[in-house]
């Protein structure tokens, strides 16, 4: 099946056409600035990358561009899957869309306003504009939802738990998914507890025992758990209050402060860019030595919690911008555990960088430690056909 893979954002346009069986990619690329006075649509088919300024006025209009692409190269379509962010309560599965389904995406929207709202307009225009092609959302959340009670509840009073569902839902779900997918596939029998690190500008842990999650890092959004690009992650939840008491912050300021302006960012206050840090670091910048060790720090911290929840640990996999690029890192992460008796493979490690995945344990390490660069896009396209056919 041919399956066209959108991931919308507030003001962009993710693309991605591919073959659910030999996984050829046909086209890809990305809308941005959509709702600004000038757009930019960029796409590449058969290598050849092409950069076009445009008027997006509309995520409708982004589409209608992608699809007008697809048309013109002679590509076939048969469905399309759509990446949500945020499924909420209602979702334990990706699902085939329907009106229902389509309400429920907009009554958990406030959860993950940014991407939820964009991308459900999405589904709305390509139900209207092509209504025999099947839609699939793919849920975001949905992996996590298996977790033990235990897991995701938050020590609140009830009516508050209940009337505005506050609970862990974590975030990266088919990316953790893919990495519990491909390790299994590698390692077999020798995979039953894996801890799934997704390291990039969003970051989370993910603790995967026979396919099933445990725990996660992120929580009721994204926000929570490791330290990020613009994310501040898990700190005092009192500090929310006492900025707005103290501080004279608004709500929506400090939200913007957490979400955008915090993390790696605030941090480094230059960029939030791991790759021009860990530059700066190797020139003996003690502010990006400062930035990045603490970025591993806050990964290996939470790493505990995800292994605790397991009661063990046999795999780890990388994954991300971070994950799959900077092997200084991943070597750091891994030394720390060596009381765990992980042991890294310092040329094998230094190997896996801009995309090359394999495993970088060294002999005798009684963990399997590998880099697999994510794929979100299979498996969105793989959970498309299944429910598309």
């Amino acid at each position: 099946m041919n399956v066209l893979v959108l991931n919308a954002g507030s003001s962009s346009l993710k693309f991605q056409l591919m073959n659910t069986k030999t996984r050829e990619i046909f086209t890809k690329g990305n809308c941005e600035k959509i709702g600004l006075e000038e757009g930019i649509f960029g796409h590449s088919e058969g290598g050849e990358k092409v950069k076009e300024t445009v008027v997006l006025p509309d995520h409708g209009t982004a589409v209608r561009m992608v699809i007008d692409l697809i048309n013109e190269h002679g590509f076939e379509m048969d469905a399309i899957g759509h990446r949500i962010v945020q499924g909420g309560w209602h979702f334990t599965d990706s699902a085939l869309v329907d009106d229902d389904v389509l309400a429920k995406i907009y009554e958990v929207a406030p959860l993950a306003p940014l991407h939820n709202y964009a991308e459900a307009g999405v589904i709305e225009f390509c139900r209207e504009a092509y209504p025999s092609i099947p839609n699939v959302a793919v849920f975001d959340t949905s992996f996590h939802m298996g977790m033990p009670e235990m897991s995701y509840t938050y020590p609140l009073p009830k009516e508050v738990r209940e009337k505005y569902h506050v609970r862990k839902y974590g975030a990266h779900g088919t990316s953790h998914r893919y990495e519990w997918k491909t390790a299994k596939e590698m390692l077999g029998d020798r995979c039953h507890r894996l801890l799934s690190c997704h390291l990039g500008n969003g970051s989370s842990l993910c603790a995967i025992e026979d396919g099933v999650c445990r725990d996660t890092t992120m929580g009721l959004t994204p926000l929570d758990g490791l330290m990020m690009g613009t994310r501040c992650g898990s700190i005092d939840p009192a500090t929310v209050c006492y900025l707005q008491r103290v501080g004279g912050y608004t709500a929506d300021e400090v939200d913007t402060m957490m979400n955008k302006q915090s993390g790696i960012l605030a941090m480094y206050e230059k960029t939030s860019d791991a790759r021009d840090i860990r530059e700066a670091a190797l020139k003996g910048d003690e502010k990006a030595l400062f930035t990045l060790d603490l970025f591993a720090y806050k990964a290996m911290l939470h790493s505990g919690s995800m292994i605790f929840s397991m009661a063990g640990v046999d795999t780890i996999t990388f994954a991300g911008g971070i994950g799959e690029n900077d092997w200084a890192t991943r070597q750091a992460f891994c030394e720390f555990f060596e009381w765990l008796g992980v042991r890294v493979d310092r040329a094998k490690n230094k190997e896996c960088v801009g995309g090359k995945g394999g495993v970088i344990s060294a002999a005798g390490s009684s963990v399997t430690v590998a880099v697999i660069p994510t794929d979100e896009e299979y498996m969105i396209s793989l959970d498309v056909e299944r429910l598309a056919k």
